[in-house]
């Protein structure tokens, strides 16, 4: 699949504006791949698994959140030689987005209404929630606010636009290449949630609902790459978050 040839103008560019050949920025973009991806996977891990009970663990994982706006930001002031700001709304590829989400939405009901509910263990849920500081309705709903407002835009920013578009320097910029850029964009999206889902569900769970985050991701990262407009991954993105805290409510707190 290729791009849009004329991709929305309120997008961070990602044509340099230095004179730079293309093997120096295929470097670049291959050093800052390096520096970024994994750095989600080692803050949850380092969380929610080496050191569960440690401040500076939690701490760990709120930084690598941080990371993931300031590595961007760095790469748009130091190698497009840009001023950062956020892209304007665009409706283009919204129907696309809806339709997506919608299914998406549908496909995580079903499944968890035929096994998700027999396989969940809801004590263990519960359990986690509360170590997570979420075990009041409220502060669960305020953490959901979140997770399906901003951190969604944060992913899609970071997961979609940065990752995907590094990825599509250092791959050939032919349909084969933004096929494996939105492929690998979508693998390492799903390895923090590996992490996390391990420590929240058993691992038949965790191996189909990692299998449904790498689907979601991959549909996301098509959506940028056909429409250029980050907002149509976060709308579709947004769809599932809604249901998965939706049903996570429902298991917490009947």
């Amino acid at each position: 699949m290729r791009a849009d040839p004329n991709p929305d103008p309120a997008l961070p560019s990602t044509s340099s504006t230095s004179a730079d050949p293309a093997r120096a920025r295929r470097a670049t973009s291959a050093a800052y791949l390096l520096a970024a991806a994994p750095v989600q996977f080692v803050g949850t891990w380092l969380a929610m698994v080496a050191f569960p009970d440690a401040g500076w663990a939690k701490a760990a994982f709120g930084a690598a959140k941080i990371t993931l706006l300031l590595i961007p930001l760095v790469w748009l002031l130091r190698v497009e030689g840009r001023r950062p700001r956020p892209p304007r709304w665009s409706h283009r590829g919204m129907v696309a987005a809806h339709a997506t989400g919608v299914l998406i939405f549908i496909s995580i009901a079903v499944a968890y209404a035929a096994v998700g509910r027999h396989w969940i263990d809801a004590g263990a849920m519960r359990a986690q929630v509360d170590a997570g500081g979420l075990n009041t309705p409220l502060l669960f709903l305020l953490g959901a606010v979140y997770w399906c407002t901003v951190n969604s835009m944060l992913e899609e920013y970071f997961w979609r636009w940065f990752i995907g578009e590094r990825l599509r320097d250092v791959l050939p910029r032919n349909t084969a290449g933004d096929l494996a850029s939105a492929v690998l964009s979508a693998l390492l999206f799903t390895a923090h949630h590996v992490v996390a889902l391990a420590m929240l569900v058993d691992p038949r769970t965790a191996v189909a609902a990692s299998a449904g985050v790498f689907v979601g991701g991959l549909i996301w990262s098509l959506l940028y790459l056909r429409y250029q407009n980050i907002y149509a991954g976060w709308v579709s993105h947004v769809y599932a978050d809604l249901i998965i805290f939706y049903l996570a409510y429902r298991i917490v707190f009947g």
